[in-house]
């Protein structure tokens, strides 16, 4: 399933989006399934937990895909 997510500024922490979305429970989940392997980036694994993702990226987690939209 992929649903859009609005980003408020330039840019928004890989972390930060996952906790945001709801996908995952805390920051230590989110850090968890990025060390993990579990998330990608534009149809890349993404390894930096504090990757800036900025509109036009989608990311990939668990099933769900994120597409990133500019607020406005």
């Amino acid at each position: 399933m992929s649903s859009e997510f609005c980003v408020r500024g330039e840019y928004i922490q890989l972390d930060q989006l996952l906790k945001a979305a709801g996908l995952v429970g805390s920051g230590g989940e989110a850090h968890a399934a990025v060390e993990a392997g579990m998330v990608q980036v534009d149809g890349q694994v993404e390894s930096r937990k504090r990757a800036k993702l900025r509109p036009g990226q989608q990311v990939d987690f668990n099933g769900e895909s994120l597409v990133l939209v500019a607020e406005g």
